[in-house]
């Protein structure tokens, strides 16, 4: 999973699948423009801070397509220039795949072009980027009451060694999907630890309401580097310590991977869990034959589709929960909004990225367009949480990140989920796993230099 893989709506009746999935949407047909104009001349505090609030010019926007039907980049850019008249926006239209678009950008502004002035990038970008000089630390030129405005977790997601390089914009979160008519008929509570979802799915199945009782991506692939990361956070645990060193080849992590373990061996998860990526545990649930599902926000709205789901009405949502009890992490997925190192103008880069993080454009994102919003603020609107359930949840969620803060996390991330894929499959022990996933890590930190 590179970010979102796939968006749906997950309130009302709109209907939307992300145009940041690879192999469609347009490509990148403005090309390197220079169209930035620095007209304001930039003002900044003794500390750094830049002031825009007398921004003017125009500056590039590059992002590739979020939605279908009504676009929300250009319904973003419009309330904008007319909050920020002196503003204007011109957007650059990216290509959907990920890794096209980052190559581009790559190739754009690694060679000096001061446009795109402000870009849309996946979260596990910062460090990369970062390490490459190809976007601005905006800790310092942003006031320090700014960060606060985000939900938890987001904003150490784009940290790189002490610097801030992205403002969280939207967020895919992953949700703990349940059948809440099996539940009512069984008399079982929502669970609300990982103990309890195994043991309500062993009960589930033994009763023989359901097949299966609990599905989740356990593929060799970032899928699993997800999955994983959030269990190891509800353990106590952590990929990386704050120097970037391997945390793998610890009790926390031993437990979290036994227990995945464990879910197979049991029966509880399906014997062929070692090979599902999302669309397998989602066509496992949505077909009747499991009780609960880790999957992203689009799968509510999968659930409730009449013309694939078996489970329409029959299906509730909540947060992630956590060893012992208690609202559980979930890996932030989603994108985040990056300044080109080159920009010519920016305070109105500043302003854009202030305005597009604020309540107004969060709301119009979260209302209109079923997005689940980067600011705390909106997350938590009682408006907002009353249009879906998957709002609901979100505002509950912890948020961690992927090891995404080393520029070598490519590699980081198939040393995790080759490794505990082996032990998922029983090729490997567990101990054996995580140590060989700590080495290999420590190999590519050590050659890379890769500090966090």
């Amino acid at each position: 999973m590179r970010g979102i893989k796939k968006t749906a709506a997950i309130a009302g009746s709109v209907l939307m699948v992300s145009g940041l999935v690879a192999g469609c949407g347009s490509g990148n047909s403005t090309g390197n423009q220079t169209s930035s104009q620095n007209t304001t001349s930039t003002k900044t505090s003794s500390s750094g801070v830049v002031d825009f609030s007398h921004a003017s010019g125009t500056i590039v926007w590059a992002a590739p397509p979020i939605t279908t039907g009504t676009d929300l980049r250009t319904a973003l850019i419009k309330q904008f220039e007319k909050e920020y008249p002196n503003i204007h926006v011109q957007l650059q239209s990216q290509n959907s795949n990920t890794d096209t678009n980052k190559a581009s950008l790559t190739t754009t502004i690694g060679g000096g072009s001061a446009t795109p002035d402000v870009y849309l990038g996946d979260v596990v970008w910062p460090a990369q980027f970062a390490n490459s000089q190809l976007a601005m630390p905006l800790n310092n030129v942003l006031p320090k009451d700014f960060w606060s405005r985000f939900s938890n977790g987001l904003v150490s997601g784009a940290t790189y060694k002490g610097q801030i390089y992205a403002a969280p914009f939207f967020v895919d979160s992953s949700f703990l999907f349940y059948r809440k008519d099996l539940l009512k008929k069984a008399g079982l509570p929502v669970p609300t630890s990982w103990e309890q979802v195994q043991q309500e799915a062993s009960q589930l199945q033994k009763s023989g309401l359901v097949k299966y009782g609990f599905v989740w991506q356990g593929a060799s692939y970032e899928g699993l580097t997800c999955d994983f990361t959030e269990f190891l956070a509800d353990a106590g645990g952590q990929v990386l310590d704050s120097s970037g060193k391997p945390q793998l080849d610890s009790a926390q992590a031993n437990k979290a991977l036994a227990f995945l373990r464990g879910l197979i061996t049991s029966g509880v998860s399906p014997a062929a869990e070692d090979t599902f990526q999302e669309p397998q545990a989602e066509d496992v649930f949505v077909q009747g034959n499991a009780a609960f599902m880790r999957n992203w926000s689009y799968s509510w709205n999968d659930s409730q589709s009449a013309t694939n789901s078996k489970v329409v009405g029959k299906v509730g949502v909540t947060v992630l929960p956590k060893f012992g009890g208690g609202a559980g992490y979930s890996t932030i997925g989603g994108w985040d909004l990056y300044v080109n190192p080159h920009t010519k103008n920016l305070p109105a880069a500043l302003a854009f990225i202030n305005w597009m993080t604020g309540t107004e454009a969060q709301s119009i994102m979260a209302k209109q367009f079923s997005e689940i919003p980067a600011n705390a603020s909106v997350a938590a609107d009682p408006s907002i949480q009353s249009t879906s359930p998957v709002f609901k949840a979100a505002s509950q969620t912890h948020y961690v990140s992927r090891p995404s803060q080393s520029p070598n996390y490519a590699q980081i991330s198939q040393a995790i989920y080759t490794n505990v894929n082996a032990a998922l499959a029983g090729s490997d022990s567990i101990s054996d796993a995580l140590k060989k996933a700590q080495q290999r890590i420590e190999s590519v930190q050590s050659s890379a230099g890769g500090g966090l």
